[in-house]
């Protein structure tokens, strides 16, 4: 009988492992959007591409601040809304492994609007055109008042400012063709009609 090698790596069955387990991780985003689990975490230090057709927001304010990643500290432009209706949303993360890169795209709001209630985007690049009303820019961070407020500071590494730094605030926002790049997002509660999720080899890419 032929000895048989162990410990070795079977990249084949590592895949039809990888993949649900890919899946899992975004159920368990999902469920975090909905509000079935706290919106409470360290973030990885991968970026991820969030996009959107339209964004229509009450209570916007924004911030600069500093995440604590797993790859060290990130300066960010938080975004935070009280609430949010967003068409064409598409979420796409490139996640490496050891047989290439798994990309993992969901989608959701081609049809009914996604809805988002007090949404906090950690982001460091943006794309969009966009109208402020009754926007005030300059205001100190810790006192703004048309918004959900800035995160909670160091939460979990996420969302640290400066008391007393520079902020804006509006009463409402209106985005289209959105395209930005985000550390972490959070809410309390996230509703995603028509939610599609894809796990495949090779690079994502949001497309609107």
């Amino acid at each position: 009988m032929k000895s048989q090698t162990r410990g070795g790596t079977r990249w084949r069955r590592f895949a039809v492992v990888m993949v649900p387990s890919v899946a899992a991780t975004a159920a368990i985003g999902v469920a975090i959007a909905q509000g079935a689990l706290a919106a409470s975490f360290s973030v990885s230090g991968q970026q991820f591409q969030v996009t959107a057709k339209s964004l229509d927001g009450t209570g916007f304010v924004q911030y600069g601040a500093l995440d604590q990643t797993k790859k060290g500290n990130k300066p960010v432009a938080v975004v935070g809304l009280q609430s949010a209706k967003i068409t064409n949303l598409c979420q796409a993360v490139t996640i490496p492994t050891p047989i290439g890169d798994v990309s993992m795209t969901l989608k959701a709001g081609g049809g009914e609007q996604v809805d988002a209630q007090k949404l906090y985007i950690d982001a460091t690049d943006m794309k969009a055109n966009a109208r402020f009303d009754e926007v005030d820019i300059g205001v100190a961070v810790d006192a703004t008042t048309k918004g959900p407020g800035p995160a909670t500071p160091g939460e979990n590494g996420r969302g640290a400012y400066v008391p007393g730094s520079f902020a804006q605030q509006a009463k409402t926002v209106h985005f289209t063709d959105v395209d930005q790049k985000a550390w972490a997002t959070s809410a309390g509660t996230f509703t995603l009609p028509g939610l599609t999720m894809n796990v495949a080899m090779g690079g994502a890419e949001c497309k609107n």
